[in-house]
C-alpha cells in the first residue's frame, strides 16, 4: 500500500511539474524551430484542365496490361503504366480516383513466351536475370491462367493482341480452332465468346481513356524473325479495324483521351541483345571440323558459279568459313538465289547488318548454331528488317489520319512515340522518350532520369523487362511520364510526374530459376 501511494504521489509532482515547465518548453521549441525550420511538405499542384478524369479507363495490349518478364504477375500489374498515370490523374479529382486491374492473383505467372512442359501440374512463370548464363531463366512454380472474380475493371489491357481482337467477341472464346481466342481476355471478360473488350470499356462509360494499340499487328512477324507472313496485318485491315476502335470510342462516349503511336521496336533488347557473331570457337582442331564439315556445300558453290547460276560475288557471300575467336552463325536466307537443282541449300554466315533475335541465345548455349544452319524464325535480314518497318510507318500513317480528324481531334491527344524527319533514317528522330533510349537523338543510347543513367536493356539498370520486349517498372513509369506530358499538352491539365528511380528494375534469379536446376 505504501509503495502504491508513493507511485501515485510521483506521478502527480510530475504533472504539476510538466505542467509548470509547459510555457517555458513551448517557448524553447520555438526558438530551436525560427533557427531551424521544419521542411515544408510540398504542395502537389494539379489540374485536370478541360479533361474529366473521373473514370479512367485503359485499353491496349501487353504494355498497357503491365505484361513483363514473359508473364502477368502481380508485381508488374501493379507496376503496369496505366496504374501509374491513374494515380497521377487521381490528384485532380476530389475523394480520388478507382482505378481496378484484373488481378492476376500469381507472383510468378504464366510464362506464355516460351514453350511450357506438356502434361505439368507445375508451369514455369516469369523470366528473371541469371547472371551466370548472362541471361533470361522462367522460374519454376508459376500458376495457370485463372479467372477473375474482382470488381469492375478499368484496365483493359490484354497481353498478345492485335488491333481486331479488341473489336471481336471470338477474343472471349471459344478457345478450340479460334485464332482469336485470347485467354488472358476470357478471364475478365464480362460475357466470354459473346462480349468485346472494347465493349466492356465502353461500358464503364469512362470521362477519359487511354489506347495503346497496334504494335502487336507488326511485332508479332517481327518477333517471329519474319517467318510467318500469316501474323502480319494487311494495311487495310488494320484501318478498318483501328477506324472501328476510335469512331466506338467517340460514337459510345463523351470521354476525351490519350493515343500512342506505335514506337520503333527493333531497337528493343529482343533484337539487340544477341551479336551477329555469336559462335565462340577457340582451339583450331573445332576450326579444322567446322570447314570440313562445309567443304562439300562451299565446292557446290564454285560449280554453280562454273555454270552461270550465281555471280562470284553471291558465292563469296554465301562461303561458310570459321576461325579461332567470334564467329558468325550459318543461317538461312531465303533471298539468295535457288540452287536446290544442285541440292544446295540457301545458306550463308550471319553478317552485321542482320538481326539476330533473343531466342536464338538458346541454341548457342547448346552449341546447335555452330553445326547446323539457324531457321528463319531467328534472324531478321535487312530485307525483313525493311518489310517491319515499312508496315509500322504505314500503320502509324493509318493512326494519325484517324486521331488527328478535326471532327474528333479536340478530344484526342495524339503521341508519336519516334517521330521521324526522314522515314528511311532512325538518327532523324525529333523526340520522344524512345528516340532518347535507343540514342538517335544524341547518339548516346540510354536516358538520364533524377540523375541517373538508365541502359535501353534489362542490365539491373536497364529500363527493360528480361523478356527483351516489354518494361521493367522503372521502363513503366518513364513511359507513364511520357503520357502524363501528352496530357498535359492538350488539355491544359497539370500533372505531377510519376517517380522512376525508386521502382525496381530486374530480379535476380535466387535459386529458383530453372537454369539453376540440375539437368
Amino acid at each position: 500500500m505504501k509503495n502504491s501511494f508513493k507511485s501515485i504521489l510521483f506521478v502527480l509532482g510530475l504533472a504539476v511539474l510538466v505542467s509548470a515547465c509547459d510555457g517555458q518548453g513551448d517557448s524553447l521549441i520555438n526558438e530551436r524551430l525560427e533557427d531551424n525550420p521544419l521542411p515544408e511538405t510540398p504542395e502537389v499542384v494539379a489540374n485536370s484542365g478541360t479533361a474529366d478524369f473521373s473514370t479512367y479507363v485503359s485499353i491496349g495490349a501487353s504494355y498497357t496490361a503491365g505484361y513483363a518478364d514473359g508473364a502477368l504477375y502481380n508485381s508488374a500489374q501493379e507496376n503496369s503504366y496505366p496504374m501509374m498515370i491513374a494515380a497521377q490523374l487521381g490528384l485532380t479529382v476530389e475523394g480520388g480516383l478507382t482505378f481496378t486491374q484484373p488481378s492476376i492473383n500469381s507472383i510468378k505467372g504464366f510464362n506464355t513466351s516460351i514453350g511450357q512442359p506438356a502434361d505439368t501440374p507445375n508451369p514455369l512463370g516469369r523470366f528473371k536475370l541469371d547472371t551466370d548464363i548472362p541471361g533470361p531463366s522462367p522460374t519454376l512454380g508459376g500458376d495457370p491462367i485463372s479467372a477473375y472474380s474482382g470488381s469492375q475493371v478499368h484496365n483493359f489491357g490484354v497481353p498478345g493482341i492485335q488491333v481486331g481482337q479488341l473489336v471481336t467477341p471470338l477474343t472471349g472464346g471459344p478457345a478450340a480452332g479460334n485464332p482469336a481466342f485470347n485467354a488472358f481476355y476470357q478471364r475478365f471478360a464480362s460475357d466470354p465468346g459473346t462480349s468485346t473488350i472494347l465493349g466492356d470499356a465502353v461500358a464503364v462509360q469512362p470521362t477519359f481513356f487511354s489506347l495503346w494499340i497496334g504494335a502487336n499487328d507488326v511485332l508479332g512477324y517481327a518477333v517471329s524473325g519474319a517467318s510467318n507472313e500469316a501474323i502480319l496485318t494487311s494495311t487495310g485491315d488494320f484501318q478498318t479495324a483501328y477506324g472501328a476502335v476510335i469512331n466506338t470510342l467517340m460514337a459510345s462516349t463523351q470521354a476525351s483521351g490519350v493515343v500512342m503511336d506505335i514506337p520503333f521496336f527493333l531497337g528493343l533488347p529482343y533484337f539487340q541483345a544477341v551479336p551477329y557473331n555469336a559462335i565462340p570457337v577457340t582451339d583450331q582442331a573445332s576450326v579444322d571440323a567446322l570447314n570440313a564439315a562445309y567443304a562439300a556445300y562451299n565446292g557446290g558453290l564454285q560449280l554453280a558459279v562454273g555454270n552461270n547460276l550465281i555471280t562470284q560475288e553471291e558465292a563469296d557471300r554465301r562461303t561458310i568459313s570459321f576461325a579461332i575467336g567470334a564467329n558468325a552463325f550459318v543461317m538461312e536466307d531465303e533471298s539468295l538465289t535457288d540452287l536446290s537443282a544442285l541440292t544446295l541449300p540457301n545458306l550463308r554466315q550471319s553478317e552485321a547488318t542482320d538481326i539476330v533475335v533473343l531466342g536464338a541465345a538458346a541454341a548457342f548455349g547448346t552449341g546447335v548454331g555452330t553445326q547446323t544452319a539457324a531457321g528463319d524464325e531467328l534472324v531478321l535480314t535487312p530485307e525483313e528488317q525493311a518489310t517491319i518497318e515499312t508496315s509500322r510507318q504505314t500503320f502509324n500513317g493509318v493512326i494519325a489520319a484517324i486521331v488527328t480528324n478535326p471532327a474528333i481531334s479536340d478530344r484526342i491527344a495524339f503521341i508519336q512515340a519516334t517521330p521521324f524527319t526522314n522515314p528511311v533514317d532512325p538518327t532523324s528522330c525529333t523526340g520522344g522518350t524512345f528516340c532518347d533510349i535507343f540514342g538517335f537523338t544524341d547518339g548516346v543510347p540510354g536516358i538520364t532520369v533524377e540523375g541517373i543513367f538508365l541502359e535501353p536493356d534489362f542490365s539491373p539498370n536497364g529500363i527493360f523487362s528480361t523478356d527483351g520486349i516489354h518494361l521493367n517498372p522503372r521502363g513503366s513509369a518513364i513511359f507513364a511520364n511520357e503520357w502524363l506530358s501528352g496530357i498535359e499538352a492538350k488539355f491544359g491539365a497539370t500533372l505531377p510526374s510519376a517517380p522512376v528511380t525508386d521502382l525496381p528494375a530486374v530480379v535476380v534469379c535466387g535459386g529458383d530459376c530453372l537454369s539453376q536446376q540440375p539437368q
